[in-house]
């Protein structure tokens, strides 16, 4: 299947990983999006931050995924959080009510604060 969705891993700190999504995220970036789930969702780590920055589209497929990887990781106490959603996006997180069990922030850096995962 093809992708046009451009997913890699970072890791922040030994408590967080980031997820950098770009591109358009549909059903064609699932496996993509899983093995990149997979790979930050190590032992250690306590939140997965999903970046946002690069992202041109996303459809109901895509807000899937979203919805199967909190379920995911909140079945290991583990928490989601996105940063830098353009307008656009962050009113569809709002429509779906996604913005009530991922927390959103603008930057990284707001995020590792508000969440109390700094270095």
């Amino acid at each position: 299947m093809r992708t046009d969705a451009s997913i890699s891993v970072r890791t922040i700190n030994d408590r967080v990983n980031a997820i950098d999504i770009g591109g358009e995220l549909t059903s064609f970036a699932e496996d993509e999006l899983t093995a990149a789930i997979n790979q930050a969702n190590t032992e250690e780590v306590s939140c997965v931050l999903l970046n946002f920055r690069d992202l041109t589209y996303m459809n109901s497929s895509g807000i899937g995924l979203l919805v199967t990887t909190l379920i995911r990781l909140g079945r290991q106490d583990k928490s989601l959080v996105a940063v830098e959603l353009s307008d656009h996006f962050r009113q569809v997180f709002e429509l779906t009510k996604l913005n009530e069990a991922i927390h959103l922030y603008d930057t990284e850096e707001e995020a590792l604060q508000s969440e109390g995962l700094k270095g």
